[in-house]
């Protein structure tokens, strides 16, 4: 493991996000216990140690996800007219075009270079709006990224760069719904909608799920 790990993570996140020191003693720990440079990243991105997530069985969510649709771009249907941050976006179906637009530039980029842009959050997320009718929030809200028919939704979005198939949720957010979008590497995208009341592992501080990445194309 290299030295750096040491200091990377705890510092940096310290001064992004005003975090004290100690908050991210565990990441430390963490790199003495042997833990992987990408599980280092995910535990300073999700706030917590590993020993603290609780996991829900790929297996499960492989099998709930096996008979969705797949959509590239172009074949997402847009769902019934919304608005989400303030009033935006005007127009569902220029956000439509908008989105095209940036997996279109995503593509070629990728093709041209052999590198991806890192977009895959926000791509996610305007592909629950077009597809799922999400809502997001005007501003910043902790624990949720929006609403679908009025519930509160976490959405996760797990891209082809990932070598893992880790999702991590926080337990104690405020949602009621999480929304797994997944990106392949030819960008089709595959997504479902879970209750909470359906994951596992709800009693910890963390909501570990998996998907294999032979199950699917998305």
């Amino acid at each position: 493991m290299p030295t750096t790990l040491r200091f990377f993570a705890p510092h940096s996140l310290n001064v992004r996000q005003g975090k004290a020191m100690g908050d991210w003693d565990f990441l430390y720990e963490m790199n003495e216990r042997g833990y992987s440079p990408e599980e280092i990243a995910d535990a300073a991105g999700c706030g917590a140690a590993p020993w603290e997530w609780e996991q829900i069985g790929r297996e499960w969510i492989n099998s709930q996800l096996e008979d969705e649709p797949e959509d590239d771009a172009y074949s997402v249907e847009p769902y019934d007219p919304f608005q989400s941050r303030d009033g935006f976006p005007f127009s569902v179906l220029e956000q439509a075009q908008i989105f095209q637009d940036l997996v279109d530039c995503a593509a070629r980029h990728f093709e041209n270079t052999g590198r991806y842009l890192q977009v895959w959050g926000e791509l996610g997320e305007i592909y629950a709006e077009i597809k799922f009718g999400l809502r997001r929030h005007g501003t910043r809200t902790p624990g949720s990224d929006g609403t679908i028919a009025g519930k509160l939704v976490e959405v996760k979005t797990i891209s082809p760069e990932k070598s893992n198939d880790r999702v991590l949720v926080k337990s104690q957010g405020n949602f009621e719904q999480l929304l797994i979008v997944r990106i392949d590497r030819d960008f089709q995208f595959q997504g479902k909608l879970f209750n909470r009341s359906e994951l596992k592992g709800v009693t910890g501080k963390f909501l570990r799920g998996r998907l294999d990445d032979g199950a699917s194309n998305a």
